[in-house]
């Protein structure tokens, strides 16, 4: 879809990897607040920034520990959304 590496909690984009950034779900409740922090900027592949998904700079995750401290922030929220349905396979004929 954006072209890097997205990781999935419960059928819900959670994180993931768009060139050397680290891309985050964090909600639209946090979204302001996360945008002041350092290294952080809003997610925009579209031409337009999508409430509540930021991307992170290399420099905001250089050490496990911030890292861990992301992607922790990103399931947190994503485990308060409600399951997605599965999908239903469609049957091709041969």
């Amino acid at each position: 879809m954006f072209g890097g590496l997205a990781f999935l909690l419960g059928g819900h984009m959670t994180a993931g990897v768009v060139g050397e950034e680290l891309m985050l779900r964090v909600g639209p409740e946090a979204y302001d607040e996360v945008l002041r922090r350092p290294h952080v900027r809003e997610m925009d592949f579209t031409g337009t920034p999508l409430r509540g998904l930021v991307f992170l700079e290399p420099a905001g995750f250089r050490s496990e520990r911030d890292l861990r401290a992301w992607l922790a922030r990103a399931e947190a929220f994503v485990a308060g959304l409600p399951p997605k349905s599965a999908k239903k396979r469609s049957k091709r004929s041969s």
